[in-house]
């Protein structure tokens, strides 16, 4: 296993981690400084495990769109990362709600990482066998991103202040109940791992933020403008700390692949746009030229062309 020193690492990751603090309109920059660090400690800690056996945990269920779904960001990011745990030859598996079920196995056919198991919990079904599947498992590392947790009320809301408690399994529960590590990834205050901050700070800052503040906690905080571009963070940095994953890590993140993840979700899941409400293959109200430039800033901080590129020359190359 090979690791660049630290003092680089921590440089390069800091600039990829600077790329995804862009808020866009939920007041979120006082938790982007709150947070800060964030990315290095959660790739650090997890590369330094050799090759953990991975726990991805996403779906967020839009009740009020047309058609009810789950929404694009979260299952689209998790597929990617999905995508490229096994490609570094991870093990990995996925736990949802079984109304976003569909869109994740979606997600995860469309960026290739079809073996890939779906563990679907019911919103009103006990949780106790699905922790107990993930202890068998040998699970040393979870990861949720774009997960709606409870507030201090125990109610999961989304950024609109709506209950979706009904259509929500107690995922949060499997995600702290170990004995593996947590990462969260986050963009609102409402999701799984905001519990790490500072409550009064979502309060102050994001809109309705003392009712929607999600109070569970990780063992590290990836936050972002815009979720999914944490995973594009997370999978830059992990390339930077591991340079026999880049190949994997890097490929997972050419554009072409990641727009026909989100096309396949709403056409075959369905999904839906969590913030427009609409069934369009956008990430929250936002088109692809939008995240592919912040991609590209990320992968400029670390020298690499983009993305599309980097699959093209490992295919003439037989990487994959």
């Amino acid at each position: 296993m090979t690791q660049r020193p630290d003092e680089v690492a921590r440089a390069l990751t800091d600039r990829i981690e600077a790329a995804i603090h862009r808020d866009v309109g939920r007041g979120m920059n006082p938790v982007f400084g709150a947070t800060q660090g964030g990315l290095f400690g959660a790739a650090a800690a997890l590369v330094a495990f050799g090759a953990p056996r991975i726990g991805l945990i996403t779906g967020f269920f839009v009740p009020n769109a047309d058609p009810p779904a789950a929404e694009t960001d979260g299952p689209a990011g998790a597929a990617l990362m999905a995508r490229a745990f096994v490609h570094a030859g991870l093990s990995c598996r996925l736990a949802t709600d079984t109304t976003c079920r569909s869109a994740c196995r979606a997600a995860l056919d469309a960026a290739g990482a079809i073996a890939v198991p779906i563990d679907a919990a019911a919103p009103d079904q006990p949780i106790e066998a699905l922790i107990d599947l993930w202890r068998s498992s040998a699970i040393d590392w979870v990861i949720a991103i774009e997960r709606c947790g409870p507030a201090a009320d125990g109610n999961s809301r989304n950024m609109r202040g709506t209950d979706i408690s009904a259509h929500a399994a107690p995922l949060h529960r499997l995600f702290g109940a170990g004995p593996w590590r947590s990462i969260a990834i986050g963009d609102g205050g409402n999701e799984i791992g905001m519990g790490r901050v500072a409550p009064v700070l979502i309060a102050q800052h994001v809109p309705l933020g003392e009712a929607i503040g999600c109070v569970v906690p990780a063992d590290f905080l990836i936050t972002a403008g815009v979720s999914h571009w944490g995973a594009y963070a997370m999978l830059a940095a992990l390339a930077v700390l591991r340079p026999e994953w880049s190949g994997a890590m890097l490929a997972s993140v050419a554009e072409h692949l990641d727009q026909a993840v989100v096309e396949a979700m709403v056409r075959d899941g369905p999904a839906v746009d969590g913030v427009s409400l609409r069934h369009e293959a956008t990430i929250d109200a936002l088109d692809f030229a939008v995240h592919h430039a912040v991609l590209r800033r990320i992968l400029a901080v670390i020298g690499e062309p983009p993305a599309a590129d980097i699959v093209a020359s490992n295919r003439m190359s037989g990487r994959q």
